[in-house]
């Protein structure tokens, strides 16, 4: 694995509005392409949701999605600092955990199949639209791709994670805009906890990339639409 720093990548700040993250990019505050996704959520994934959190109970609901999230950070932190060369050590209970998640994505997604990275923990944008910040930039499998990690309690259908595929066509989207690059590949690298600890790799690519590009521009102008209408 070949470290280019072949672009170079924006400084920003991250803020919170009425708990929507935003990214100061110079004199632009954009909202994230996790807010706009949020914001323009179907009705129909809304009420699945809720429904998922009055079946369990919302406290249950809470330490679920709290816990997942402590333990997919703990996860990337430690992916990230294998891309960068570096040992990490975290003794915790959920480090230990996370390591094992980690060291699977490595040993089945990572070590053999990306070969150049061009950025890791990096923040794109879109001049006046929208902001993000992926994994991984760089070549997965001989193509310029778009790489994101992602933690799961269970294994997943393809059918499940059409925002997180949106969420790598719009960072493909910025990169190329900016960078003038031609990403057209997206992939996502999951893993389940122990005792299963089950690695899974979504490819999204060519003309199905695309097609998540336009999903998400769509996104995109749902999202204005209502900042309008609350003006």
């Amino acid at each position: 694995m070949k470290l280019n720093r072949k672009f170079k990548y924006p400084p920003c700040s991250r803020s919170s509005t009425d708990g929507l993250r935003h990214y100061d990019i110079g004199k632009q505050k954009l909202p994230s392409v996790t807010t706009i996704l949020q914001a323009t959520m179907p009705e129909e994934k809304k009420q699945k949701l809720a429904e998922w959190r009055e079946r369990v109970g919302t406290k249950k609901a809470d330490d679920i999605r709290d816990s997942a999230a402590t333990r997919g950070t703990a996860m990337h932190t430690h992916l990230e600092k294998y891309i960068a060369g570096k040992g990490h050590l975290d003794m915790t209970e959920m480090g230990q955990v996370s390591r094992i998640m980690a060291q699977k994505v490595i040993d089945e997604g990572l070590k053999e199949q990306l070969t150049e990275v061009w950025g890791s923990e990096v923040t794109l944008y879109y001049p006046n639209l929208y902001a993000g910040a992926t994994d991984v930039v760089g070549i997965y499998n001989s193509r310029e791709s778009i790489i994101d990690f992602k933690q799961s309690n269970k294994l997943k259908r393809r059918e499940w994670i059409e925002d997180y595929c949106i969420q790598l066509g719009a960072y493909g989207m910025a990169h190329n805009y900016v960078h003038r690059t031609k990403i057209d590949q997206g992939v996502i690298l999951m893993c389940t906890p122990p005792p299963s600890t089950e690695f899974q790799c979504f490819v999204i690519k060519g003309k199905e990339f695309v097609k998540y590009q336009h999903e998400f521009l769509k996104r995109v102008d749902q999202y204005y639409e209502q900042i309008k209408k609350k003006i």
